[in-house]
């Protein structure tokens, strides 16, 4: 199952999950600033992986983020386009 990760304190996050629920999208939802764990999790995906490399540089976050089954990394507008 894919996971998402994101935080319910991002406005990009709550519409993504808007989307999800719309388009029926069924995925693992991993708060970032639920627990500890979770953003370390976050944090360590984030930081291994190159297609964060331009949203570091920009100052961003990353989230909402998916790590679809395959282990691709989906994110910014692309988010809003899964089936």
């Amino acid at each position: 199952m894919p996971k998402v990760y994101g935080s319910m304190l991002c406005p990009d996050c709550v519409e993504a999950k808007e989307y999800f629920e719309k388009v029926n999208y069924k995925y693992e939802f991993i708060n970032i600033t639920e627990s500890m764990k979770n953003l370390k999790e976050f944090l360590s995906l984030r930081d291994n992986r190159k297609e964060f490399d331009d949203v570091k540089k920009l100052g961003y976050i990353g989230i909402p983020a998916i790590l679809t089954d395959d282990n691709k990394i989906i994110l910014g507008d692309e988010v809003l386009q899964v089936k």
